[in-house]
C-alpha cells in the first residue's frame, strides 16, 4: 500500500506543484526524490516479506521510519517550496531565504524534543524488561507543554514571515502551504521517539516481538542443563 502512495506523491509534487515554479535546483531534487522513492520501494518490498521483516525485526522498524518520512515528510516541505515559488512576487532568492528558515526552525524543534527525551532516557523510562506499552504510557504521561510553545512560536513566525514576503492569490494556495508544512513539523517532531524506540529494539530484547517469542526463557535453559 506504502509503494503507490510513495509514487503518487512523487507524480503529484513534481508534475502539479513544481509546475511553473521559481525555487531553484527543482530537476536535482526530483533527480534525488526519484532514486530515492525507487530505493525506498524496494526496502519496502523485500521488508513486506514475512520471512524477512520477522528475521531483521529491527531493520524493518528502520526501513518504516524511512517510509513514514519519505510519505510526510519529504513532500511536506517540497509542495509548499514550490507553491510559494509559483507566486507572482516570488524569488529564487526569497525562496531560499524561507527554506533556511523552514530548516533552522525544524532543527530547533528537533533539538528540544532531543533534550526532552535525553532526559528521560537518564531518569531509566527506557529500561530493559520493560513492556513497550507501560512504556509508551509514560511518555504520554510526561507534559508537551514546552515542546508545544516552541511549535507553536514556530507556526506563528513562518506564518507571520509567509504572509509578509509572498503574495498568494486564493484560501487554497495558503492551505495547500501552511497544511503540509503542520505535517512537516509534525514529523520532525515524532522523529526523536521513532529513534529512541529505534534505539531500544537494538538495545533491548523486549522490543523485538519475533525475537523475543523465539528466545528459549532462561527457566528452559536451566532445565536442560539438569
Amino acid at each position: 500500500m506504502a509503494i503507490p502512495l510513495h509514487w503518487l506523491l512523487y507524480y503529484i509534487t513534481h508534475s502539479t506543484a513544481s509546475s511553473y515554479t521559481k525555487y531553484p535546483g527543482t530537476e536535482t531534487i526530483k533527480e534525488i526524490h526519484f532514486t530515492a522513492t525507487i530505493c525506498i520501494s524496494i526496502l519496502s518490498l523485500l521488508f513486506g516479506i514475512p520471512a524477512i521483516y520477522k528475521r531483521f525485526e529491527k531493520l524493518q522498524y528502520l526501513v518504516s521510519i524511512l517510509v513514514s518520512h519519505m510519505l510526510f515528510t519529504v513532500p511536506g516541505l517540497l509542495w509548499p517550496l514550490f507553491t510559494i515559488g509559483q507566486g507572482e512576487i516570488a524569488t529564487a532568492e526569497s525562496l531560499v531565504t524561507f527554506t533556511v528558515i523552514i530548516f533552522t526552525t525544524a532543527a530547533i524543534l528537533l533539538g528540544v524534543t532531543i533534550f526532552r527525551f535525553l532526559r528521560l532516557l537518564k531518569k531509566g523510562e527506557y529500561q530493559e524488561g520493560s513492556a513497550r506499552g507501560e512504556i509508551r504510557e509514560r511518555f504520554e504521561a510526561k507534559s508537551y507543554f514546552p515542546i508545544a510553545v516552541v511549535g507553536g512560536l514556530i507556526v506563528v513566525f513562518i506564518t507571520q514571515y509567509f504572509i509578509r514576503n509572498f503574495q498568494m492569490n486564493s484560501i487554497e494556495s495558503i492551505t495547500l502551504i501552511i497544511l503540509p508544512l503542520l505535517i512537516f513539523y509534525a514529523m520532525i517532531f515524532v522523529l526523536p521517539e521513532q529513534l529512541v524506540i529505534l534505539y531500544c529494539k537494538f538495545r533491548f530484547d523486549s522490543f523485538n516481538v519475533y525475537q523475543r517469542s523465539v528466545k528459549p526463557s532462561k527457566k528452559v535453559v536451566l532445565e536442560r542443563k539438569g
